[in-house]
């Protein structure tokens, strides 16, 4: 039986997000390197991956081309700048317990998607869809309110990547070609830092240990995977339906946080998640009515 473009979006954006939300257990395995150093090897693993793969599978021709088209390297050029952005914050935010802050911005990211759905490609809302958005944005906004400050960390995320997203559905590349873009081109830089370190006796692969050293090249399985994933399931769905499947991150995110790590859990965190979790019961009563209409 063939699978339809959307359930096969479904699944890869589910598996995406399933794994950045169990994503902060591994960081916290490398908490003793900085942020800095964590995102070097990132960058550096993730590119020997890909343009392996690319030079396997004989395409490495694609990506001098995507070099060279100035539509597609304007926007791979904006998203290499956003995705940088989102990796390095995200790992200080967990390595200096503040996942409950990274939670708080992927729950604001699907309202951006949704934003950005409706303002840039036209995208519309349904009733029931349009109630949803708007119980998960009085979730977020109580949270918001108990942090008694403005939450930049949670802004960032949810703006850098909520814009990464409406970037990488519309340039005209493909996951592997994107990511091996973005890579190439912060790759110099990282490993540039990476080498400086290693010299200054500051850098961690090769001086900690063999199990760290391990960890810090599965780096990049752990970001290349998940974020295919996501590309292949943002070019198959609407931004208003990948926006609120992202709940599922910052879901597992809020889970580790109070339960695993132990960061305060008041009753605003309380209130958040029960509306936020209402708000997704709706939106999926609503789309499951909405496919069994276009199926008849």
């Amino acid at each position: 039986m063939e699978t339809s473009p959307t359930r096969t979006g479904v699944l890869a954006a589910t598996a995406a997000y399933l794994t950045w939300g169990l994503a902060p257990v591994y960081w916290k395995l490398l908490q003793t390197v900085p942020a800095v150093e964590l995102l070097a090897h990132r960058i550096v693993w993730s590119f020997v991956l890909v343009v392996g793969w690319l030079g396997i599978s004989r395409r490495l021709p694609d990506l001098a081309a995507a070099w060279t088209h100035p539509g597609t390297r304007s926007r791979l050029l904006a998203t290499t700048v956003l995705i940088a952005v989102n990796w390095g914050l995200f790992i200080w935010a967990v390595n200096s317990g503040h996942i409950l802050q990274a939670s708080l911005g992927y729950y604001i990211n699907p309202l951006v998607s949704v934003v950005l759905g409706l303002v840039v490609l036209g995208e519309r809302l349904s009733r029931g869809q349009g109630l949803a958005v708007a119980l998960a944005a009085l979730g977020v906004a109580v949270l918001a309110l108990s942090v008694g400050s403005l939450p930049w960390v949670s802004l960032t995320l949810a703006g850098s990547f909520g814009l990464y997203g409406l970037l990488r559905k519309t340039v005209r590349a493909d996951a592997v070609l994107g990511l091996a873009f973005e890579t190439s081109l912060l790759a110099p830089f990282a490993l540039a830092l990476l080498v400086t370190a290693a010299l200054d006796g500051r850098g961690a692969f090769g001086r900690v240990s063999a199990a760290t050293d391990v960890l810090l090249a599965l780096t990049g399985v752990l970001t290349a995977i998940p974020l295919l994933l996501f590309t292949a399931g943002a070019r198959r769905l609407p931004l208003n339906l990948l926006g609120l499947l992202q709940y599922l991150t910052p879901t597992c995110h809020f889970a580790l946080a109070v339960a695993v790590y132990h960061e305060p859990f008041s009753t605003a965190h309380a209130v958040t998640f029960g509306l936020i979790w209402t708000a997704l019961a709706l939106y999926t009563a609503d789309a499951r009515r909405r496919m069994r209409r276009q199926r008849r």
